[in-house]
């Protein structure tokens, strides 16, 4: 059976503040770095697994995603997948 790597990021849909970013963004200001108008700060799962085909493992990883990686009230998520 095919292996194939997936990869979900998930990040706070635009109109959630991030309070984890902006303290990220005002401690890299203080550091000296300059320029950084926005930070958003968000998390990557990677995941291996096994599938028959490439549309079985991307509707496997899109359930856990909905229903499991994001909160869907204030998050979003996108999917990389390749066989690996």
């Amino acid at each position: 059976m095919p292996h194939y790597q997936a990869r979900v990021l998930v990040h706070l849909r635009p109109s959630v503040l991030d309070p984890a970013g902006e303290a990220t963004r005002s401690a890299a200001n203080r550091l000296g770095v300059e320029g950084i108008e926005n930070l958003r700060i968000g998390k990557v799962v990677e995941i291996e697994l096994e599938a028959s085909n490439e549309m079985d493992a991307r509707q496997q990883v899109e359930l856990m995603s909905d229903r499991l990686l994001a909160n869907p009230v204030i998050e979003d998520w996108t999917l990389e997948l390749k066989l690996s």
